[in-house]
Parts: C-alpha cells; sequence; structure tokens
C-alpha cells in the first residue's frame, strides 16, 4: 500500500496535499483497493462552500458504494472533470490523475487535525 510522506490524510481514507492556501483532496490507494473497480463518481460542484466533514461525493465500485467525506473546510475550486468519463482513474493513479477535487481552504480551516503518513500507515495496518 502506498502512503506518500508529502500528504495528510483523514481517518475517513481521503488524501490532502496543501499548498499554501489552496488544497488537492482524493481518496486514498488503501481506499480504492478496498472498494475494488470504480465504475462511477458523484464529483462535488464547484464553487459550492463545505463544511469540515462534509460529504462531497460518492465512489462507486462493483463492490459498493462509498461516500466522500472533506477533510477540510473551503469552497470547491476545481473538480477533476475527466473522472466522469473515466472513474478507474482512481484506481490506476489515486494521488495523481486520480485526484477529485480541489479547495480554496477557510481561513480556520485547520490541516494540524489531520493524519501524517505515519499514523495512517498504523490506522489501516492489518
Amino acid at each position: 500500500m502506498d502512503i506518500p510522506e508529502d500528504l495528510r490524510y483523514s481517518s475517513d481514507h481521503e488524501w490532502v496535499r496543501v499548498d499554501g492556501s489552496h488544497a488537492r483532496i482524493g481518496i486514498t490507494d488503501y481506499a480504492q483497493d478496498a472498494l475494488g473497480d470504480i465504475v462511477f463518481i458523484d464529483l462535488p460542484s464547484a464553487g459550492s462552500v463545505v463544511e469540515q466533514g462534509a460529504q462531497v461525493g460518492e465512489v462507486e465500485s462493483t463492490k459498493s458504494v462509498s461516500e466522500i467525506y472533506t477533510p477540510l473546510a473551503g469552497t470547491v475550486t476545481a473538480v477533476n472533470d475527466a473522472l466522469s468519463t473515466t472513474p478507474e482513474q482512481i484506481n490506476r493513479d489515486p494521488y495523481g490523475e486520480g485526484w477529485i477535487y480541489e479547495l480554496e481552504l477557510a481561513s480556520d480551516a485547520d490541516v494540524s487535525n489531520l493524519l501524517d503518513a505515519a499514523a495512517y500507515g498504523e490506522l489501516t495496518a492489518d
């Protein structure tokens, strides 16, 4: 299982790449592996304001449907529209081309509440 050191993680299996006041978010390698072959994704809407922990979409696989929760508060500034036609990209490259959405972080967004790679590794250890 791949857990990049430069990312932060939620206990709901989302990853976050923070760059200043912006964040790119997706689901982790662990999550995509548990889901199996992803066949559909319900993306959040660009421009929507989201609160930390709120559901922002769903991922449907051949096994189940799973909710996507936002690990940080902010405004959705971009979504990965390519996933609408190729949702399997999340399986192939969850930390790269499989990103789901980007946020302009709210002024009170607290990245320190997220897990580092070591803590996420402990959470997902078998």
